[in-house]
């Protein structure tokens, strides 16, 4: 019987710590983590129903703009608007489908610096068919593959930066499970159809002259122009821009 109580105080012991372990490296008093779509309540996707359920839905409302699943895509990610958009291409040049509130991420405006420091990224990132997670945890996900190159060579340290669903972020751009549903699958569809890997561009804010000037204050302001001559160049031409990292900065052609 002593032993009995010896085997249920230990358990008591190591579920209590357990416990804490999780609060004190997850708990961030800004995200949702009571809701129903929290970290407690995190639950993979059935993506073989997604995409039953989900692609005629799709495929219709991008038939509405001549678009369809199979055409190329493209990712912006604004952090202080909180908005992720998908463009499609047409024609040639890049046409604006939709644009998804982004649920939560964790930390401020300016790049992510270093493993553990809860800051979701900004930057010029790369996603491929090896990045796409439907079996995620957080209701399916895609590894936006950073350190790149530019990261790398500022010696900046992270790693499973994802785009997910989940609505809770400790470094990512978390989405509502439907909204990361439909994400998902333009990303997956027009990756299988061919392109080679997807573009995510992600910035502080949409980059205009006024709130390039609000934020002059910032440490981040040389970092922010640079990532601005990208933004330009995709705003200017319609297509986004061949992205690689030269001398410390982020180099477009």
């Amino acid at each position: 019987m002593r032993f009995v109580r010896y085997l249920i105080a230990i358990s008591m012991v190591a579920t209590v710590t357990l416990l804490s372990i999780i609060i004190a490296t997850r708990y961030d008093s800004s995200q949702p983590y009571f809701s129903s779509e929290s970290y407690w309540f995190a639950k993979s996707a059935n993506i073989k129903e997604v995409r039953k359920t989900l692609t005629p839905y799709l495929a219709a409302e991008l038939g509405e703009k001549n678009m369809s699943l199979t055409q190329p895509v493209f990712l912006r990610i604004f952090k202080e608007e909180a908005q992720l958009e998908v463009w499609k291409q047409k024609n040639g040049d890049y046409e604006l489908f939709k644009t998804y509130d982004i649920c939560s991420f964790s930390g401020g405006l300016g790049p992510k610096l270093k493993e553990g420091d809860r800051q979701a990224p900004e930057g010029f990132y790369q996603v491929t068919t090896r990045q796409l997670n439907p079996k995620s945890v957080n209701h399916l996900a895609f590894n936006l593959g950073f350190p790149n190159a530019f990261d790398k060579s500022n010696k900046r340290t992270g790693s499973f930066l994802m785009v997910h669903g989940n609505c809770l972020s400790a470094g990512c751009y978390a989405m509502t499970d439907k909204g990361m549903e439909e994400i998902y699958l333009l990303v997956e569809n027009a990756l299988l159809s061919g392109q080679a890997s997807v573009d995510v561009h992600i910035f502080p804010f949409h980059m205009t002259e006024t709130n390039m000037a609000i934020h002059a204050n910032s440490r981040w302001l040389p970092f922010w122009r640079n990532l601005r001559e990208g933004y330009s160049h995709f705003n200017d031409r319609g297509v986004p821009p061949r992205v690689s990292a030269a001398a410390k900065s982020y180099a477009f052609q």
